[in-house]
């Protein structure tokens, strides 16, 4: 289960923010709280590597290949833009709003990660390959993490259920 507490907290993190922008703003729907986290775990679509390793895909394509860049502001674009695609041409500004803020919520949780090396990845890439130094928060494999995300998003699921059922 490598990873499970981190990807959950990307989730939750993204399902609290999304049912907090749902409460403050009408044209942001509960409906819409998944495309938050939907972006707050897509830079992680570069796990697919588990699945088609680099080598496989450059095997496949006959050009070197990597994952990687999904994991950053180049891939986070590229995510966000082909998210958007899939969504009615009159919902494309919400939908990308929505899952940009979703995945700046997965780099900026990122950059709070303990490292080694002291520095995190280079989240900026292809603009920068500054790397930010890394908070030394926590692990990726913490469970705390996901259990502090949970408390609050079932904390605002309460409040968002509670007020649909006083207001009916």
């Amino acid at each position: 289960m490598i990873g499970v507490p981190d990807v959950l907290t990307h989730v939750l993190v993204g399902y609290s923010i999304g049912t907090l922008l749902s409460l403050r703003f009408e044209a942001v729907r509960p409906v819409h709280v998944t495309l938050v986290m939907i972006g707050a775990l897509s830079p992680d679509f570069a796990k697919i590597e588990l699945v088609f390793p680099d080598g496989f895909v450059w095997y496949v394509l006959g050009i070197p290949f990597s994952w990687s860049p999904l994991h950053t502001l180049g891939g986070t674009v590229l995510v966000v833009c082909l998210g958007a695609l899939v969504v009615a041409p009159e919902h494309r500004r919400r939908a990308i709003a929505l899952i940009a803020i979703g995945a700046v919520s997965h780099h900026v949780l990122d950059i709070l990660l303990l490292n080694v090396t002291g520095v995190s990845y280079a989240a900026l890439w292809p603009l920068s390959s500054y790397r930010f130094p890394s908070l030394d928060l926590y692990l990726s494999s913490d469970r705390w993490p996901a259990l502090v995300a949970g408390t609050i998003a079932a904390a605002l699921w309460f409040v968002r259920h509670r007020g649909r059922s006083v207001a009916n």
